[in-house]
């Protein structure tokens, strides 16, 4: 880092300054090419290193799919002009994520981080088959969005007491459950790589730890979102829907108990920006999906660590160590001309405010809650990414 900045001049206890590895985030949707109108590669990746994060990885929905070399060439011209940290491309499982034929899986693997249709779950069972032991023969993950559609009945929150009370069609937790256990026995037979996005129900939860007693290679994330907040907590506005949705307590309560017995592996964000517009149709017509780069840590350390829910390392581990491990990625240096790392002020209280967001997208259902640590700085590779405004005087910048 060549700035001159001293950290002297800011009237705040630095002992409340912690610094911690880069954050690693396996799930955002950046949205270029193809939807730059919810958000840029640029402004994603601003918003990823303002809070905290100095690795994603990009999921596929995008137009064009990521299908195919000169497909995913497009999004890695992308990366390279406008990322402002390390972006690692998904290639897609199917062809334009249609579910009907694999894309160039082979093509592609040396330049993604892993295959993944989410958003959308593979619903042929020989189409799983076979991307399995196709990843697995290029040593790739298949990173399962795990929904079956013929359950669905267009549903679009939780089918649970919200739903009811409020006369909402439901999406049921089997539609999830149902999906990961088919692919757990598909890991079975095949032996490859398997990791679940975005993990919401008790008996997700069930069937991992299971299958992690049972030896398979197995790994899951969660969100911040259902880890924080279930379905008593939901209102009439479309900030609250994303897919999978807030389930029940129980769900919540599950998630936590996997989160603490090592069930579940990592935390990601499956930060989803939509235009305001979009979002602004309520429960039933809004897009499914909110925003969450910009929020996750402040969040997770408030009401997770600070509660004495979660100890800080294991925090840095759901978010830097297991992602590294699992998708091999390099940990990172906290020092040298490559550092890779971020500093936050535990003691910096404030409201989450969408108008602080760097990102496109300000749908998010935290609004207005109270959360500690701010991020003042984040280096990734070397390079200053993203400074907190009222830490440096203006003749220290850089």
């Amino acid at each position: 880092m060549h700035h001159g900045a001293s950290v002297s001049p800011v009237h705040i206890p630095a002992s409340s300054f912690v610094i911690c590895p880069g954050f690693v985030d396996v799930h955002v949707h950046l949205r270029e090419p193809g939807f730059s109108y919810k958000e840029t590669m640029s402004s994603g990746t601003q918003a990823a290193a303002h809070g905290g994060y100095t690795t994603v990885c990009a999921m596929p929905n995008l137009d064009p799919v990521p299908d195919s070399l000169p497909h995913l060439e497009q999004q890695l011209a992308l990366i390279r002009r406008d990322a402002a940290i390390r972006v690692l491309p998904y290639g897609s499982i199917t062809r334009g994520q249609l579910g009907e034929e694999l894309s160039d899986m082979a093509a592609m693997a040396p330049y993604v981080a892993a295959f993944s249709d989410d958003g959308r779950g593979v619903q042929s069972e020989a189409q799983m088959r076979l991307a399995m032991e196709t990843a697995k023969g290029l040593h790739k993950l298949i990173v399962a969005h795990c929904e079956d559609n013929s359950l669905l009945h267009g549903g679009y929150i939780h089918d649970g007491a919200y739903a009811r009370t409020h006369g909402h069609r439901g999406i049921c937790s089997e539609s999830e459950w149902g999906q990961i256990r088919r692919d757990l026995e598909l890991v079975r037979q095949t032996g490859c790589g398997y990791h679940v996005c975005h993990i919401s129900t008790k008996e997700s939860v069930a069937l991992i730890r299971r299958a992690k007693a049972e030896g398979l290679d197995v790994t899951c994330e969660t969100a911040p979102h259902y880890l924080l907040m279930d379905e008593t907590m939901l209102q009439e506005d479309g900030r609250f829907k994303m897919n999978p949705p807030l389930r029940s307590p129980a769900d919540r309560e599950a998630l936590l108990e996997g989160l603490a017995d090592g069930t579940i592996d990592m935390i990601a964000t499956d930060h989803a920006p939509h235009s305001a517009e979009e979002k602004s149709r309520g429960l039933e017509k809004s897009a499914m999906g909110i925003v969450g780069l910009e929020t996750a840590f402040p969040l997770l350390y408030t009401y997770l660590v600070k509660p004495g829910l979660l100890s800080f390392p294991r925090l840095m581990e759901l978010l830097h160590d297991a992602p590294c491990r699992r998708f091999g990625l390099p940990q990172g240096e906290m020092d040298g001309p490559h550092a890779d790392f971020t500093v936050f002020d535990l003691s910096a209280s404030y409201p989450i405010d969408p108008a602080d967001f760097l990102s496109q997208g300000k749908a998010t259902p935290f609004t207005g809650w109270p959360v500690q640590a701010r991020c003042l700085l984040t280096v990734c590779n070397g390079r200053l990414v993203w400074q907190d405004g009222d830490l440096f005087s203006k003749e220290d910048r850089t």
